[in-house]
């Protein structure tokens, strides 16, 4: 097959969950498909990420101006894709448009996108800059599922919301659970992890959790905590944003907790193997990889029940309410007191674990393009 990818997310020095799933999909399926010819399409915006590829693979490199060329590309993109001549166009971030030639699969990673255009944006208060995105990210999302032949999902929950707006084929959106960065692992080195502790500034014993995912509740269930936990122990938020909501400011206020804005993903494997429990009190989550992440460390994990949380740790995590701070609290009392209890918990995170694994998630999106190849054009 001569498969078209649409890779712009890795020239755009990006972070976050899409950005961390193309990164690690392109190279596995490089790997499982070497009889393929591989087409990657990139832009000038900031340097390509990948390097190294394969003779397989060949990356056209498209003009970036300035903040109108995404939306360019977006829409005319499709005209280089059609010089190469290809059987099949991945878009792995929710939308895309490809040639005529070729059968159209998309990733879309939630529901988000295609919901009502008032139900994405009703809420909290938004620029018109922001308004005017998610407008357009609606209307170009709900505008490429009519030519897609397959749709890729992260989760059955996703899979599930997605066709509750969508008027798709059911037999046709795959979910396809996939697996973290070949980096993320147990670490046996103590002094390693120690070194990692010390330079952070982490003195104490200590819980992980994401500083953008519904920290209220987080920081709730520590006031509830008994002094002599509160005093032995910290709470350390990593954040891909320096301005994360007030709870976490105003915890690291009263030398509760310790802020990490956009650690380096060694630091972040480091902090996930010293920590005493990942606590994810998400709202929602389509998938959810820092809890794949947390399992594959062997870190012990305190979860809401919402989305494809439950899901996607099966029996390897507590699990409460996303805003029951009593329920939390009493979950990371326990971990924190009970080791018979955070071993049993380490022990099921890492034997689920294995069934994330991009290297069986890119056979499985390889034979999703054969099953598009037999679309009708």
């Amino acid at each position: 097959m001569r498969i078209g990818i649409d890779v712009r997310y890795l020239s755009h020095g990006l972070v976050g969950g899409v950005h961390r799933y193309l990164a690690q999909m392109v190279p596995a399926l490089l790997e499982a498909g070497p009889e393929h010819q591989f087409f990657l399409y990139a832009d000038t915006k900031a340097p390509f990420e990948l390097t190294n590829l394969p003779a397989n693979a060949t990356v056209r490199l498209l003009n970036y101006r300035n903040g109108l060329s995404s939306i360019y590309l977006d829409l005319f993109m499709k005209r280089t894709m059609a010089q190469d001549k290809l059987d099949v166009v991945h878009f792995p971030a929710n939308y895309g448009f490809g040639p005529a030639g070729a059968r159209t699969v998309i990733t879309l990673h939630d529901q988000i996108n295609i919901m009502p255009l008032r139900e994405i944006i009703r809420g909290h208060r938004k620029s018109l800059k922001t308004i005017g995105m998610m407008s357009y990210l609606h209307f170009s999302s709900v505008a490429a599922l009519r030519s897609a032949a397959i749709l890729l999902t992260v989760s059955q929950y996703s899979k599930d919301r997605i066709l509750e707006h969508a008027d798709f084929p059911a037999d046709r959106v795959i979910p396809l659970f996939y697996g973290p960065s070949p980096k993320v692992r147990v670490i046996e080195d103590k002094a390693l992890l120690e070194g990692v502790r010390t330079r952070l500034g982490l003195q104490k014993p200590f819980v992980l959790a994401d500083g953008v995912k519904n920290p209220a509740t987080l920081t709730k269930a520590w006031q509830m905590l008994p002094p002599a936990l509160r005093d032995t122990h910290q709470m350390v938020f990593f954040s891909r944003r320096p301005d994360p909501p007030a709870e976490v400011l105003e915890a690291v206020e009263r030398g509760q907790a310790v802020l990490l804005v956009r650690p380096s993903d060694d630091d972040l494997i480091a902090l996930f193997n010293s920590a005493r429990a990942f606590v994810f009190p998400s709202w929602i989550e389509g998938f959810g990889i820092p809890l794949v992440e947390a399992m594959t460390c062997g870190t012990p994990i305190i979860a809401s029940d919402r989305g494809s949380i439950p899901e996607v740790v099966g029996d390897a995590a507590l699990i409460a309410d996303a805003e029951d701070a009593p329920a939390f609290a009493r979950h990371i009392e326990r971990i924190l007191t009970e080791s018979t209890a955070a071993e049993e918990l380490r022990q099921c995170g890492l034997k689920r674990s294995v069934i994330f694994r991009w290297d069986h998630t890119a056979q499985q999106i390889l034979g999703v393009y054969q099953q598009a190849m037999k679309h009708p054009r």
